[in-house]
């Protein structure tokens, strides 16, 4: 942890010396703390969405214990509400829709079940590996219950949703679309990377 002076900003977390010491002779520091109301209004809509209601503001407020914001944040991480929000943001990434949304914008009538399995991912905290493990190959993945195996085969939602042009006419041109599509959502996703290029392109 770097040795720096507060030059007025309180060191309260060893992260605080790191961004006071990237702060350098800029003149820079922290800005001031936010009152409570305010707190609870941001933490909620960071973690939820939603604004907190008049009830949770007023129990807030009211809790003179060290410990308030955290049970703030608790209560909040095991709200439905967190994984409804923050798995919206997987639900982009993954290209989520009810339908192909191209040529006939056919519906998938079980997008809703890889969407719930999303939603339950965040809200139960399933280890990142595992998330990423069954929505690539969950399908393939040996032994659990039966429930379990039911789950990850529903996070293989993952390659079945997406744009796909379902009435091309050859049908193995069709195959290799929706497997390059699959492919490239992929590498999108999970690596950061285009793949669609190497379609064509050695």
């Amino acid at each position: 942890v770097p040795k720096v002076s507060d030059r007025g900003s309180p060191v309260v977390h060893p992260i605080d010396s790191f961004l006071l010491a990237k702060f350098g002779d800029s003149g820079l520091s922290f800005a001031l703390p936010a009152d409570r109301r305010t707190l609870i209004r941001r933490v909620t809509f960071d973690l939820t969405g939603l604004p907190p209601t008049p009830a949770e503001v007023d129990e807030f407020l009211g809790d003179v214990s060290p410990n308030a914001y955290e049970k703030v944040v608790e209560r909040l991480l095991a709200s439905p509400a967190y994984g409804e929000k923050w798995g919206r943001r997987w639900l982009d990434v993954a290209r989520y829709a009810d339908s192909n949304g191209m040529d006939e914008n056919l519906a998938y009538v079980n997008a809703w079940r890889y969407r719930d399995w999303v939603i339950e991912s965040f809200n139960s905290d399933r280890p990142y590996d595992e998330f990423v493990r069954d929505q690539i190959a969950g399908d393939l993945i040996p032994g659990g219950t039966e429930a379990e195996r039911a789950a990850r085969l529903t996070a293989t939602g993952f390659l079945v949703i997406g744009p796909k042009m379902l009435a091309e006419d050859d049908p193995v041109k069709m195959r290799m679309d929706i497997i390059d599509e699959q492919l490239d959502s992929l590498g999108q996703a999970f690596l950061g990377l285009s793949l669609g290029c190497a379609r064509c392109h050695d």
